[in-house]
């Protein structure tokens, strides 16, 4: 057996993906997320794995929680967070409490512990929209949204781990994942869920903004080779295609590989404010190329193609509200 690592925000969509990959790899795995009454489990509920990983419902804002959980582990993975930006608008003190805190707690237990390895999860919105393209590492932090902001806070929190106190800390920055079990409020499932349940006119948001979209199971994959880098301490290290394609082509793109012919609509509850959509997002990756073996094994059309079949089969579809925006 392995390092004993425990996963932060592990029910979520990439935490449980990431979850079952560490578990395929040999590594013992504890799996904290969000205490529930009904110990429901989220997506790790059904997953072919859960006999072969421990979870545990906690806090992440609550300190004895997280420094209980993880007691006897080498490594952290840390990704629990409020990643919706349109309610961080709504309450962003939710977003201090549970992004910046909830990592302070990790930071700080970590520190107690020993932990050998700190991996912290951030976001390409933490750029901002791009001052030039391909975005690196070394491009300014931009708090456009409470969520961008509360990010920023939170990386920077583990960075003045790492020098203050010598922490083992790396950031691990993905651009956009998508993928099987990611929920709603994110363009891909959205788009396809409407088309799924028949509607011939699709309501999105803004349709011009870029993005540079990995699949989850490579995005995973560069947790693992970030984890198994020997260089890469108080580093952050970018997770990306080194591609751009704008929300309006991914929706014409979609459509074609789904057969259908829809009227797409600009709906305005959908689109930020102004000043706060980020207009343009393409990773610069050859910081992880050139500190790790990672290679992305998914192109677009295939990884698209196979968050279509998931979302075709009925039980994941009755996870998706289509005709109501998420925030």
């Amino acid at each position: 057996m392995k390092n004993k690592i425990l996963v932060t925000g592990a029910t979520g969509f990439i935490g449980s993906h990431l979850t079952e990959a560490l578990v395929s790899q040999g590594y013992e795995v504890i799996a904290f997320d969000r205490y529930n009454s009904n110990n429901h489990w989220g997506w790790l509920e059904h997953s072919k794995l859960k006999d072969d990983f421990q979870i545990i419902l906690g806090d992440i804002r609550d300190y004895d929680s997280v420094s209980k959980v993880m007691q006897g582990c080498q490594a952290v993975f840390h990704l629990a967070a409020l990643i919706g930006i349109p309610y961080s608008y709504i309450s962003p003190m939710a977003y201090i409490r549970t992004n910046i805190e909830g990592t302070y707690n990790v930071l700080e237990a970590s520190r107690n512990l020993g932990i050998e390895q700190v991996l912290v999860t951030s976001t390409s919105e933490t750029y901002g929209t791009a001052q030039y393209v391909p975005i690196d590492e070394k491009h300014p932090l931009v708090g456009q949204s409470p969520y961008s902001a509360s990010k920023i806070g939170a990386d920077q929190m583990a960075i003045s781990y790492h020098r203050s106190f010598d922490l083992p800390v790396k950031i691990v920055r993905p651009f956009n994942t998508y993928g099987p079990r990611q929920s709603a409020r994110a363009i891909i499932p959205t788009i396809i869920s409407q088309i799924l349940g028949g509607d011939k006119v699709i309501e999105l948001g803004n349709l011009t903004p870029t993005r540079d979209l990995t699949f989850v199971i490579d995005t995973c994959q560069g947790f693992l080779d970030i984890y198994n880098s020997t260089g890469l301490v108080g580093e952050q290290t970018n997770i990306g295609m080194n591609q751009e394609i704008s929300m309006g082509d991914l929706v014409r793109l979609i459509v074609e590989l789904m057969g259908e012919d829809v009227e797409v609509t600009s709906s305005q509850s959908r689109i930020r404010p102004g000043k706060s959509e980020v207009e343009r997002l393409m990773c610069n990756n050859a910081k992880l190329l050139k500190n790790t073996p990672w290679k992305p094994k998914f192109t677009l059309r295939e990884g698209l193609s196979a968050v279509i079949e998931w979302m075709k089969h009925p039980r994941n579809q009755m996870m998706f509200k289509a005709g109501q925006y998420n925030v």
